[in-house]
């Protein structure tokens, strides 16, 4: 008898970027947890934002299930990918496998994931702080990814996650806020050029060693740094020296 050919394809570089592409550009995904009263499966969706190196963070309230179900047993499971037109299971989607760990606020992590959280999802602001409420970083230890039809693959952790510079976490927002307000054209040069995106008002909303997250209201893209920042130091002139192509490439 002969073996069933498998469906999964060798990871490579393409595959990796689509994968943490989804992630980066997650808004909202499904969340399947392991419900502590029946151990039976539960799906909620859940708003995503990503920590700096690429990990999912959310925030949720105790009254939801889900959190209860995280802090009884971490093991959970995240999909992300959004349908576009057509066939939906044409498009691409990925699912992590994953532990939840919740962080304590007043530490430079819950800190962190706060400011980030926010920078994506800004209307959180009329909810993030009241007492019920908790930051969570989904750690991955593995995903499926279906980039479409014929395209299954099977990626590890370190597929998925981005390198982190030091001091990069320390100067992101003085670096966000300055462009917002000094250099907004130069954004929406980097969203067309780089990103393809449409025209619109788009806004830096994280900064990785990778690339940038971009935000227009409730439209998200990215923009990948070519070839990724080395240092933390090298941001100011990678900006500038991409302001400069854009300009000269859209006229």
């Amino acid at each position: 008898m002969k073996d069933t050919p498998s469906v999964v394809r060798e990871t490579d570089a393409e595959a990796i970027r689509l994968a943490r592409k989804l992630i980066r550009t997650a808004r909202y995904g499904a969340l399947a947890v392991l419900d502590p009263a029946t151990g039976g499966p539960l799906a909620s969706r859940v708003g995503i934002a990503t920590d700096i190196d690429g990990t999912p963070i959310i925030l949720t309230s105790m009254l939801s299930a889900h959190t209860r179900a995280v802090l009884a047993d971490s093991r959970c499971s995240l999909l992300l990918g959004e349908p576009g037109k057509g066939d939906p299971l044409a498009h691409p989607r990925i699912s992590l496998v994953c532990r939840a760990t919740k962080l304590d606020r007043e530490t430079d992590a819950g800190m962190q994931a706060r400011r980030r959280y926010l920078n994506r999802h800004t209307k959180a602001d009329l909810y993030v702080d009241l007492g019920d409420f908790s930051f969570f970083r989904l750690e991955m230890t593995g995903a499926s990814l279906n980039g479409g039809f014929g395209r299954a693959y099977n990626l590890e952790r370190e597929n998925l996650l981005s390198p982190v510079l030091d001091g990069l976490a320390q100067s992101e927002q003085g670096a966000i806020d300055h462009m917002t307000v000094d250099h907004g054209e130069a954004v929406k040069l980097y969203a067309r050029h780089f990103g393809g995106l449409e025209p619109a008002e788009w806004m830096i909303s994280g900064i990785d060693a990778e690339g940038l997250d971009l935000a227009c209201g409730d439209r998200v893209g990215r923009v990948w740094f070519e070839p990724p920042l080395a240092a933390a130091g090298d941001l100011r002139l990678r900006l500038v020296e991409m302001a400069k192509q854009a300009r000269a490439s859209l006229g």
